[in-house]
């Protein structure tokens, strides 16, 4: 993804053993992440993630679904590397590789996904790279094939926490074009993109996560 500079709690990460980094969100989530692949995830096939940044939780949802083969991707090096630390004994994680998923092109180097992962990142990105990226993410996906978003987003155009009005607004300060998007437009966008929204599920901590397949023509 397009590097930015973010408020300190955006992405943080510390440096683990070797070359495996820490991310406290990543090892709060994972649990909840994981039950949530478990239900909506294709049993099998091939599996994308966007912007991987520690490899924890590609590490947790390639054990949770072994039938899946995962590609996990990531622009930062020393995430890559923490990513493919993290995958050593996993036979089913790919080597981490090179992925600014705001770029136009990218689907082409990534045909028929059976499922597409990205977390935690579209109020880090602007709308005109979340565009890009539901673009892109749904020309790469096979028929049937599911794309998955989790993050934080406003519900109706409102903030419904004191955390994340505090949140949304450090992101705000440091780049306007950055922040929450909200719930109703990004079901519109996965309509505009050709995808339609199977589930819209509650999560922990005021999180939500889309469920979308781009549907047989």
């Amino acid at each position: 993804m397009t590097k930015r500079a973010l408020p300190s709690n955006a992405s943080v990460a510390t440096q683990g053993v070797g070359a495996r980094m820490m991310a406290p969100a990543a090892s709060r989530n994972s649990d909840a992440l994981c039950a949530l692949l478990a239900k909506m995830a294709p049993a099998s096939g091939r599996a994308l993630e966007i912007a991987s940044g520690t490899g924890q939780h590609v590490a947790a949802f390639a054990k949770t679904l072994p039938n899946l083969v995962w590609q996990p991707t990531e622009i930062d090096p020393e995430r890559r590397a923490s990513i493919d630390a993290y995958a050593t004994e996993l036979t089913n994680v790919l080597p981490a590789t090179d992925l600014d998923a705001t770029s136009a092109g990218w689907h082409e180097a990534f045909q028929e996904q059976d499922l597409i992962v990205l977390i935690n990142l579209l109020h880090l990105i602007s709308w005109r790279e979340a565009e890009a990226f539901l673009s892109e993410a749904s020309r790469a996906l096979r028929p049937t094939g599911r794309l998955i978003i989790y993050g934080p987003f406003m519900r109706d155009g409102a903030l419904t926490s004191p955390g994340d009005e505090k949140f949304h607004e450090a992101l705000v300060s440091q780049d306007p074009e950055i922040g929450y998007k909200n719930d109703s437009e990004i079901k519109a966008r996965l309509q505009h993109y050709g995808l339609q929204l199977l589930h819209l599920v509650e999560m922990p901590s005021n999180n939500l996560a889309f469920v979308a397949h781009r549907p047989k023509t």
